[in-house]
């Protein structure tokens, strides 16, 4: 009997059961069974998530089957997983396999998740969306940014949970040279405590205390003076330190020093130990006041025995701090739908409540129950009716937007632009090819197995390609972290229209895009190359009638290729996930 095959009760398999009832017989009917096995464990099976989101969205509005979208076809898909998985629209070649691939589409759908959550480019993909969550794209006055992008890229290899990775963060100070990385989050704020304050709590627990610093907030009840100066109490004790002999920047403490406040509406007092919104507040232990391991003076950096600081991180991933996880799940959420279930993701409150709350609940829940795994969750997403709709309803819907019946157009970040700009256009086929040529040479007996590793591949591609999508960066990037809305300007089409950058990436050569196009003499064949190389897709007849009209008519057909690629590449089909 095959141990994978199952049986109808709990999901358990065949031979657990079998060992169950004998259990169960021998206890009733004779001498107790000999002791199972110290590796033998049964658990309870629980039912996928995605099913159960599906169920609460449908469930959640009235009419949802009349009005849903459909299922979304397999192009529209593999651009969409792509993008939001590994930060590019795929290969021409990968996509023509896909669509040609017979398994069932929900089959096939599943093993192209598994594929690309296991991929060096998911790790860069959610190193870019976390850098931006975390960091809104802040310079590296302290920590290089690449010190810092390559330690979250390394903790997505490593599928770090989410809630040791932010551990790691909020108690870092700087020291360690192996964690200095992690001390980004505070070092490159320049340890400005109401900075800090705000950060922590828009970023962590979505809410934004700004106008909760000198009052109560004007116009939301649930954000309170009392807890802006619950978080700062967590922090102010700490300050910044330069190390005289290496000169560097890292966090000292002092063991005193409590948090008072003054509401200047109402001039009541009020003092805070530290406490994250309305969870209980964390008391210094008795005796611990000017308890130092390194007494603070200009040559030494404070280190009490007791600090306030590191209980931020405990108190920040504790199973008590449900806040902690309806934020992520809800900036997870809105990474891959297109929107939050609390929209503005750092604004949640009584009056600006979750569109399904149910939805949000349940994936904290389950994000918690699976140890903060975030590969885990987004897979799970991905696999959902609610993330594979297709963006046209059946029927027309003004709710459609909000209650996840089609799917959403989002735009393509800075990055994922740039890396689908060159992937479309060759650029990345081009430099893998020279890369892997070049190391080949330089070492002849590895080369040729290391040419293939994903990893490598990934690694210098990103480092040769690097200075371009820092290009892409500062013309497309929106300042402020992680947004779910669009915003175009000028200077981003004349850098697309005018640009030397991608007007070089165009000009046929080394057969790239341009450079395939202008070998073929079918225009059909042109405009389906052309469509399954940009978007994914096969052309409909209308697009090849056009694409063949426009270069019958052309005496030069060589420009004429050129245009063809730049308009389709300018397009919002382009500019979006699908």
């Amino acid at each position: 009997m095959s141990p994978s095959r199952t049986s109808a009760v709990h999901g358990l398999p065949l031979p657990a059961l079998v060992v169950l009832l004998a259990c169960a017989v021998a206890a009733a009917d004779g001498p107790p069974p000999p002791p199972l096995p110290e590796d033998f464990v049964v658990s309870q099976v629980s039912p996928p998530l995605h099913p159960q989101i599906d169920e609460l969205i449908s469930t959640a509005s009235p009419g949802f089957a009349d009005h849903a979208a459909d299922v979304c076809p397999d192009a529209e898909f593999i651009r969409r997983v792509y993008l939001d998985l590994a930060g590019t629209i795929p290969s021409a070649e990968v996509t023509r396999a896909f669509l040609a691939d017979a398994t069932p589409s929900a089959l096939k759908r599943q093993q192209l998740i598994n594929r690309l959550l296991a991929s060096p480019q998911h790790a860069r993909r959610m190193q870019y969306v976390f850098d931006e969550m975390l960091m809104e794209r802040r310079p590296g006055t302290t920590i290089p940014v690449a010190e810092w992008q390559n330690w979250l890229r390394q903790a997505f290899l490593d599928n770090k949970p989410w809630n040791q990775l932010v551990q790691e963060l909020l108690a870092a100070d700087g020291v360690d040279k192996e964690k200095r990385p992690a001390a980004k989050f505070y070092l490159d704020r320049n340890f400005d405590v109401d900075l800090i304050t705000r950060d922590v709590g828009r970023v962590f627990l979505g809410v934004d205390l700004e106008c909760a610093q000198c009052h109560d907030h004007p116009s939301i009840d649930g954000y309170l003076q009392r807890h802006y100066y619950g978080i700062t109490a967590f922090l102010k004790r700490s300050y910044l330190f330069t190390d005289p002999k290496s000169k560097q920047k890292v966090l000292g403490e002092k063991a005193e020093g409590d948090v008072k406040f003054t509401s200047v509406f109402t001039q009541e007092e009020g003092a805070t130990p530290p406490r994250l919104l309305n969870l209980p507040a964390i008391v210094d232990p008795e005796g611990t006041e000017k308890q130092y391991e390194v007494k603070p003076d200009g040559k030494n950096r404070g280190v009490p025995k007791y600090s306030r600081r590191l209980q931020l991180a405990g108190a920040m991933i504790s199973a008590d701090n449900i806040d902690f996880r309806r934020n992520i799940v809800n900036r997870l959420w809105a990474m891959m739908m297109g929107r939050g279930l609390v929209e503005p993701l750092d604004l949640r409150h009584a009056d600006n409540p979750p569109s399904h709350p149910k939805v949000l609940n349940l994936l904290a829940d389950e994000f918690l129950s699976h140890d903060y795994d975030v590969r885990w969750l987004l897979r799970e997403l991905a696999l959902s009716e609610a993330y594979q709709r297709g963006s046209r309803t059946q029927t027309k819907s003004d709710a459609a937007a909000t209650d996840y019946a089609s799917a959403l157009l989002k735009s393509l970040s800075a990055e994922q632009l740039a890396w689908s700009l060159m992937e479309a256009s060759g650029v990345t086929t081009q430099t893998l090819a020279a890369q892997q040529a070049a190391l080949l040479k330089s070492d002849p007996k590895n080369g040729p197995a290391k040419k293939d590793d994903p990893l490598w591949q990934d690694d210098v591609l990103h480092k040769a390609l690097k200075p371009h999508v820092d290009q892409f960066a500062l013309q497309f990037a929106h300042q402020g972290g992680q947004k779910t809305g669009f915003e175009s300007t000028a200077n981003q089409a004349l850098f697309l229209i005018n640009g030397s950058l991608v007007q070089g990436w165009l000009t046929p050569a080394n057969n790239n895009l341009t450079d395939r196009l202008r070998k073929l003499d079918d225009n059909a064949a042109v405009a389906e190359e052309l469509y399954v190389s940009l978007l994914n897709r096969i052309p409909t007849g209308d697009e090849i009638a056009e694409v063949t009209t426009y270069l019958d008519a052309v005496s030069e057909r060589d420009p004429a290729i050129q245009e063809i690629v730049w308009a389709v590449l300018a397009s919002a089909e382009f500019r979006f996930n699908h």
